[in-house]
């Protein structure tokens, strides 16, 4: 996970003749949505030809502005157009614009079809990548130095990331919205768009973030909210019994009722879920993890992490911490 320092928020949608609708609105919403919680991400949107370009599905985009210049931070967004094969269809300026991009210190992120830009351009020769299903064989023909993986959500290799068909360009923004910054805000992404928010292969496939989320107490919302935006900070019942306008017993027990567990076991399950992505994630400590996550002492931590993950938290790091593949539920 990346520090907020870190990130300049600019993304720059590249806009493609025919570019697919879905592969364009599903990854913009996503960061829409982050800007509009405060991630503070700035979205521009560019074409390598004239102003105006027709979508696959007929729906026309006029007011596009030219290929800017790129900064070390910038996001470039390349949503998928309609290809019948990769390569011949991209645009060579877009190509050579995508390159420089990258050389100038830019993070790329492609959505379905977009991958070709990509390989056309030789950012996928060396990395692990994906594109839409259909077109896997002809990737790895055309591309044969690009690792094209299948059956994958997304796969992030270094400033390169890349993902499936169309409705898995929301899986790529929200992973690159909690690279940024963490999970609990990207989960409150996810709960704005009402999709689940979709972990790697060895995490559990639903965020602890979105789980128990389902019900219409007000209160209880209040309390998971206040919860998840503040980890590191210990909290009594009193105070969260306040925030619901309940007595301590009286939140207990709506609490219990709406999710199924009592608050201190919900802290304690986003706590956890926190720690195992800043262990994977980041380079930090366990006493360091275990600080950030909330918790004073670090054998706690480690108990607390082994009795829910079945493992110690040593065992959480990732061992390929530049390429990071997520596969799709079968």
């Amino acid at each position: 996970m990346s520090s907020e320092n870190d990130v300049r928020g600019r993304v720059v949608v590249l806009v493609l003749p025919d570019v697919n609708l879905l592969d364009l609105g599903g990854p913009v919403q996503a960061f829409d949505a982050a800007a509009q919680l405060g991630a503070g991400y700035r979205l521009e949107f560019v074409a390598a030809g004239p102003g105006e370009v027709r979508s696959a599905q007929g729906l026309r985009f006029a007011g596009l502005e030219p290929l800017p210049a790129v900064e070390p931070g910038d996001l470039v967004l390349i949503p998928g157009p309609r290809l019948r094969a990769p390569g011949p269809d991209v645009p060579e300026a877009a190509v050579t614009w995508v390159r420089e991009a990258v050389r100038a210190g830019a993070r790329v992120a492609s959505v379905c079809t977009g991958a070709a830009v990509l390989a056309e351009a030789g950012l996928l020769d060396g990395r692990r990548c994906t594109t839409h299903w259909s077109l896997v064989d002809l990737m790895r023909a055309r591309y044969p130095r690009a690792h094209v993986r299948d059956a994958v959500l997304y796969v992030h290799d270094g400033p390169v990331s890349t993902s499936a068909g169309i409705a898995a360009g929301i899986d790529l923004a929200l992973s690159l919205i909690e690279r940024d910054h963490g999970p609990a805000l990207t989960a409150a992404v996810a709960r704005d768009l009402v999709v689940h928010l979709r972990r790697n292969g060895s995490q559990r496939q639903i965020s602890p973030f979105l789980e128990h989320r389902g019900h219409l107490h007000p209160g209880v919302h209040r309390v998971q909210d206040h919860l998840a935006q503040h980890l590191d900070l210990p909290h009594t019942l009193d105070e969260l019994a306040r925030l619901a306008n309940l007595s301590p017993r009286g939140l207990t027990r709506a609490f219990t009722a709406a999710t199924g567990c009592t608050p201190l076991e919900y802290q304690q399950r986003l706590r956890l879920d926190l720690a195992a992505n800043l262990l994977a994630e980041t380079t930090l400590t366990v006493e360091a993890v275990a600080a950030r996550c909330g918790f004073r002492d670090p054998r706690h931590f480690r108990r607390l992490y082994g009795v829910h993950y079945g493992r110690p938290p040593s065992a959480g790091r990732n061992t390929r911490p530049a390429a990071r593949t997520v596969h799709p539920d079968h």
